[in-house]
């Protein structure tokens, strides 16, 4: 019984966790954060509680990290437990130190509230960073979604934790603090109009989904079998208008770019002589391998740009700490999960003829929200991915929900091409205008949604977010060291 106190952080981070899609219970997770952080000002050793409320949070968040692991099971599935615990492990330390430093700068709730949101700052940008289940997105499902055009993910996540800290205070007036901070971007969002109705003269886009299994999607005997699906759903005839622009997913392309001279005229044929944006795998001059995004154009497919994925997967394009698993015997297995490709330089834009300017990002490139930041307005994101390597269930859905935040916090739409789903037409406040479902193969002829002029978040990124950090850290820092004693007393 004297142990059943450790519960408590385990069972508000596995509620919190539900907030995540796709389970989107954004008001389970609310009051979820309240308990976590409480556990925490009220435990022996809060650097402890942090962790399991943190560990507890990301095991089920990022459950779906098990998935590449399973697909060659033979081979690489008993590494699934360990990737599973060596995330939640990893991403939980942020929440113990948060803990801890947080009972150091405050006594009390709040200095844990403000220490959690610079730690899930922090983390979505150390090591290349991984802003993936953050307290923030619990809001994705939820009416306060396009609150992101002023604040972005960490802006929300601030108000959730600082809300949640006020109650966990549990002083009237700070409780009512608390709600009052939740409450504010549910009033954002109301402050925004709809996003503008699509014109009737909008290009239209066809996105590609062929349905590759990743267990078969290298196979001989059905690599070709995609790919003639995908050729399939280019040629079918449209409902309405024919398409001005064809997008395939994530390395669709079944052959390496350098040997593909008769495969594209047959795409091109497909498409009707229309552009076609297609995932693709090649080797640079340096003879290593590059995963990218290929425009063809005319009626022999012509490679018109050639765009290199410039934020590579830790751990499934690249091995990071090579020398340190080399330690251990695993350098080989290592680098052959890894994949060892190279990033390129990017961002880029896409001058796609009868569309315009578009951004091309490759798989979770799209979870990046700074790199909008870095190339010109363009008129829409085209995100190609390959979600296969994840599963059916939370990996997908989480990932769609992510692209949902870029487009409500950039004000641009965005058009998905997903191979096992789920693509989706998503206009510039974060909704899906239409989309095709997991685990099945189609096309889906999306018109161009308007982009939004450029948000208060385009224009400030995280600054805004890590300003208002600092300044709340500030006010504890003097607060502590004006009332030393009355801290003690009432640490909050």
């Amino acid at each position: 019984m004297r142990h059943l106190h450790h519960l408590l952080p385990v069972l508000a981070g596995l509620a919190a966790a539900l907030g995540q899609a796709p389970w989107e219970l954004w008001w389970l997770a609310l009051p979820a954060y309240v308990v976590g952080i409480y556990s925490i000002t009220v435990a022996r050793w809060p650097f402890l509680a942090g962790l399991l409320f943190g560990m507890a949070h990301f095991a089920l968040a990022l459950n779906w990290i098990i998935e590449p692991f399973l697909v060659d099971v033979a081979l690489t599935g008993w590494l699934a437990p360990f990737a599973l615990l060596g995330f939640s492990l990893g991403f939980g330390l942020f929440w113990a130190v948060a803990g801890w430093l947080g009972m150091r700068l405050s006594g009390g709730p709040i200095g844990v509230g403000v220490a959690l949101a610079g730690a899930e700052l922090l983390r979505s940008y150390v090591l290349t960073g991984f802003p993936w289940g953050l307290p923030g997105h619990i809001l994705i499902g939820s009416p306060a979604l396009t609150a992101s055009a002023y604040v972005g993910a960490h802006g929300l996540g601030l108000m959730v934790l600082l809300g949640a800290a006020l109650i966990a205070a549990r002083t009237p007036v700070r409780m009512a603090s608390g709600v009052a901070i939740w409450l504010l971007p549910f009033g954002l969002a109301l402050t925004l109009p709809d996003a503008p109705a699509v014109p009737d003269d909008a290009p239209v886009i066809r996105l590609v989904q062929p349905n590759a299994p990743q267990s078969q999607k290298w196979d001989p005997d059905f690599i070709y079998v995609f790919f003639q699906r995908g050729l399939a759903e280019t040629a079918a005839a449209p409902l309405g208008r024919a398409p001005d622009a064809v997008v395939w997913p994530e390395t669709s392309l079944p052959q390496l770019l350098r040997y593909s001279d008769d495969l594209r005229p047959v795409i091109a044929t497909a498409a009707g002589g229309k552009p076609v944006v297609i995932g693709a795998q090649r080797y640079g001059e340096d003879g290593r391998p590059r995963n990218s995004v290929v425009m063809l154009t005319g009626e022999g497919g012509d490679v018109a740009q050639v765009q290199d994925k410039f934020r590579l997967v830790p751990f499934g394009e690249y091995l990071p700490l090579q020398g340190f698993f080399e330690m251990f015997g695993l350098g080989p297995l290592a680098a052959q999960l890894a994949g060892g490709f190279v990033p390129g330089d990017g961002p880029v834009l896409m001058d796609l003829p009868g569309i315009g300017t578009v951004l091309p990002l490759i798989c979770y490139e799209t979870i990046f929200p700074q790199i909008l930041r870095q190339v010109d307005r363009p008129k829409a994101i085209l995100n190609l991915t390959n979600d296969a390597w994840f599963g059916a269930n939370a990996g997908p859905q989480q990932h769609l929900a992510l692209a949902r935040l870029r487009s409500a916090e950039s004000g641009l739409p965005l058009l998905r091409a997903a191979n096992t789903g789920v693509s989706a037409v998503i206009d510039a406040r974060g909704n899906i205008l239409g989309s095709l479902p997991l685990g099945e193969a189609g096309h889906l002829d999306a018109a161009l949604p308007p982009a939004l002029p450029p948000t208060l978040y385009i224009m400030t990124g995280d600054w805004a977010a890590l300003m208002m950090l600092l300044l709340l850290t500030a006010f504890l820092l003097w607060h502590r060291v004006r009332n030393p004693v009355a801290l003690v007393r009432n640490p909050t």
